[in-house]
């Protein structure tokens, strides 16, 4: 089990895959399987089966990403901020 900088409530950026560019709040982290689920970001949805009191029906639910795939927003922004503007013609 590594050690990791991200912590639950932290402000992170998704650097991979189809959602990148997102900035999203950390609802979870599984650091045996280095797993991060975000709020709002990778939805998927599931069907849920109808119980005695009604509730069931298609739900969103969060799906974890990589560990891989994401950055604390703040190391984002220090390295956005380095990056020499982009010259002009």
């Amino acid at each position: 089990m590594p050690k990791t900088d991200i912590k639950i409530t932290d402000e992170v950026v998704v650097i991979a895959g189809a959602h990148k560019g997102k900035r999203a709040k950390v609802v979870a982290y599984d650091r045996g399987a280095e797993r991060v689920t975000l709020e709002g970001v990778n939805l998927v949805k599931r069907h849920l089966k109808r119980a005695e009191d009604g509730s069931g029906g298609i739900t969103e639910k969060a799906a974890p990403l990589a560990r891989s795939n994401v950055m604390l927003a703040s190391l984002w922004d220090a390295r956005r901020a380095k990056r020499p503007a982009a010259k002009t013609r």
